[in-house]
């Protein structure tokens, strides 16, 4: 795979990441730079991690990842963005000092890891080609901590436009990536 492709297939593994932050960066309280560096520096080791845990399961057993991966990842979307969903409409009374200044740790490496499941699966595909693993996997986590950085900061202006409706939009975010992953296995 040539440094183009590459980069390619790095940014494109990123977009999942890129609108799940800017749903994170909605949701709080004007978020300063380094909690969105610190958004992008999990997601992006999660996205450098998960095509090299693919690679290896290719390796070893790729149709047992390749026939789980889209349903995985659709339920943990799709819990996640029901429970900010569910969040967003039971905060509408609360005002601006509850809204949260940073999100949990556990709570962005599970987004991270249910965004970054395609990549597992670019990984099982990769397994089967003559690529170098660890640069690709690399160039993947960079592009999600940029993307997923640039996200946050986005989302901080989008949040004070969309007021109490960010949580809820951004649970509609999640959600819709995990049926877009979910139709996208289907269809093919």
């Amino acid at each position: 795979m040539n440094l183009s492709a590459t980069i390619l297939l790095a940014f494109g593994m990123s977009m999942d990441a890129f609108a799940a932050s800017i749903g994170k960066g909605a949701t709080l309280h004007k978020p300063k730079f380094s909690e969105a560096l610190r958004t992008g520096l999990i997601f992006g080791v999660i996205e450098t991690l998960t095509p090299l845990i693919g690679w290896g399961l290719g390796m070893l057993a790729t149709q047992f990842v390749l026939e789980w991966n889209h349903w995985i990842a659709f339920v943990l979307l799709v819990f996640l963005g029901g429970r900010m969903v569910l969040e967003g409409i039971r905060g509408n009374d609360a005002d601006d000092e509850e809204t949260p200044h940073r999100h949990g740790f556990w709570l962005l490496v599970t987004t991270a890891i249910a965004t970054s499941l395609d990549a597992m699966a670019v990984g099982v595909g990769l397994a089967f080609l003559q690529v170098n693993i660890v640069a690709t996997a690399l160039a993947i986590g960079c592009a999600t901590l940029i993307m997923s950085t640039l996200g946050m900061m986005v989302g901080r202006f989008i949040g004070p436009m969309l007021g109490k409706r960010a949580e809820i939009l951004g649970g509609v975010v999640l959600i819709s990536i995990g049926m877009q992953i979910l139709y996208s296995h289907f269809v093919g």
